[in-house]
C-alpha cells in the first residue's frame, strides 16, 4: 500500500505542477499575446474542460479494465500535451494543449484515486486520500515556481523538462501489477446522484474549485498590477499552496475520526469572509495574505469531500472509478465556470463582483450544511 501511495502521489504531483505553472505566466502571456482577462480565463479553464469531458469515460474504463491502464494512458496524454504547450506561440494552440492536458489529468486522477480508495482500509481512507490530494497541492506549490522559472529562462525549456518526468512515471507504472477487479455491481450513476450525502460530497468539490478558478485567474493579474514581480507572485502561490498541502492530510485524519459536521461550515465561513475583502487591498503584500487565507480555507474542503464521496460510493455499491470520475467532473465544472466567468466578470464589472458571488455561494452552503448519520466517519483502525 505504501509503495502504491508514493507512486500515485508522484503522478498527481507532476500533473498538478504542469497545471499550476500557468498562474505566474498569465501576465507574461497577456503582454506577449495581447489577451484580455476573459481570454486568460478561457486559457486557464481549458484544462478543466478537458477534465470535464474526459472524466466519465475514464471512470467507465476504470470500472471495466481497472485503474492501471487508464493511469498509464493519462500519463502519455499529459506528457504530450506539456510538450505542445511548451512550443506553442498562439493562444488557440495553448488553449488546445491545456484542454488535452485536462483529459490526461482526468485519466490519471480518476484512476489513481480510485486505485487508492480500493486498496485503503475504510477507517484510514481519509488519511490516504488526504495524503494524495495534499501531494497535488504540493504540485500546485511547485507549479508557480516552474512558471516563475519559465518567465526567466523561457517557457520551452521549463515545460519540456517537467513534461519529461511523465516518461519516468510511465516506466514506474509498468512495475505495478494490475489490481484485481472488484465484483460487478448494479448501482448506476443516476441512483448515486439521487443520494443526498453523495451529492453533498460532490458539491464540496464544486464550490471549492469554483472559488479557486476565480482566485487563480484574477489574483495573479491583480498582484502584477500592484507591483509584484514574477518571483513574488510565484512565492505567494507557493506559500498559499503550502498551507493547503498541510491542511489536506490533517483534515483527512479528522474526517476519519470525527466526520465533517463542524469542519466544513467553519472552512466555508472563513473562505467567504476572505473572498469578500479580496478586492480591497492596494498593497500586494496584504493581498498575498488574503490569498493564503482563501487557499487554506477552501483547501480544507477537498479531502472531506473526497472521503465522504468514496464512503458513500461503497455504501451505494458504486465503483470507485465512477465515483472519482464524478468528483473530477465536479472539479472541472467549478474550475471552468470560476475561471472563465470570473475572468469575464472581472473584465466587465470588476473583480469585486466575481469574488462576492463566490463568497455568497460559500455562505449559502455553510448555512444549509446538514449532514446526517450516513456521513459519520468509519472508526479508524488502531
Amino acid at each position: 500500500m505504501r509503495r502504491l501511495l508514493v507512486f500515485i502521489c508522484a503522478v498527481i504531483l507532476v500533473d498538478t505542477m504542469l497545471y499550476a505553472a500557468l498562474t505566474p505566466l498569465l501576465p507574461v502571456l497577456r503582454d506577449q499575446l495581447d489577451i484580455s482577462k476573459g481570454q486568460a480565463g478561457i486559457l486557464f479553464g481549458s484544462y478543466a474542460l478537458g477534465t470535464l469531458l474526459g472524466a466519465l469515460p475514464a471512470g467507465a474504463v476504470v470500472a471495466r479494465v481497472g485503474p492501471r491502464p487508464v493511469l498509464i494512458g493519462g500519463l502519455v496524454i499529459m506528457t504530450s500535451a506539456g510538450v505542445f504547450f511548451a512550443l506553442a506561440d498562439q493562444i488557440l494552440v495553448l488553449d488546445i494543449a491545456r484542454f488535452v492536458q485536462g483529459i490526461g489529468g482526468a485519466c490519471s486522477w480518476t484512476a489513481g484515486l480510485a486505485w487508492l480508495a480500493r486498496e485503503a482500509p475504510e477507517g484510514r481512507r481519509g488519511a490516504v486520500l488526504g495524503t494524495a490530494i495534499g501531494m497535488g497541492v504540493v504540485g500546485a506549490q511547485l507549479g508557480p515556481v516552474i512558471g516563475g522559472i519559465a518567465r526567466s529562462v523561457g517557457r520551452e525549456g521549463a515545460f519540456i523538462v517537467v513534461s519529461g518526468l511523465g516518461l519516468l512515471l510511465i516506466v514506474w507504472a509498468l512495475t505495478f501489477a494490475s489490481p484485481p477487479q472488484p465484483a460487478t455491481r448494479g448501482t448506476t450513476i443516476r441512483n448515486a446522484l439521487g443520494d443526498a450525502p453523495f451529492r453533498r460530497a460532490i458539491w464540496l468539490t464544486v464550490i471549492g474549485s469554483l472559488a479557486f478558478g476565480v482566485v487563480d485567474v484574477l489574483t495573479p493579474l491583480r498582484l502584477d498590477d500592484l507591483g509584484a514581480g514574477g518571483l513574488a507572485i510565484s512565492a505567494v502561490f507557493f506559500f498559499a499552496a503550502a498551507v493547503e498541502a498541510i491542511a489536506n492530510p490533517l483534515t483527512g485524519r479528522y474526517a476519519d475520526r470525527h466526520g465533517v459536521t463542524q469542519l466544513v461550515p467553519a472552512a466555508l465561513l472563513v473562505a467567504a469572509t476572505a473572498l469578500l475583502v479580496l478586492s480591497v487591498p492596494t498593497s500586494w503584500v496584504v493581498l498575498a495574505v488574503l490569498i493564503v487565507l482563501v487557499f487554506g480555507a477552501i483547501g480544507a474542503l477537498w479531502t472531506p469531500g473526497g472521503n465522504l464521496m468514496s464512503l458513500s460510493a461503497d455504501r451505494l455499491g458504486l465503483d470507485q472509478g465512477y465515483a472519482f470520475a464524478l468528483n473530477n467532473i465536479g472539479w472541472s465544472l467549478g474550475i471552468g465556470v470560476g475561471s472563465s466567468v470570473g475572468g469575464a466578470l472581472g473584465e466587465a464589472a470588476g473583480d469585486v463582483v466575481a469574488y462576492s458571488l463566490v463568497a455568497l455561494a460559500c455562505l449559502a452552503t455553510a448555512v444549509s450544511w446538514r449532514p446526517n448519520r450516513r456521513e459519520l466517519p468509519v472508526p479508524s483502525s488502531p
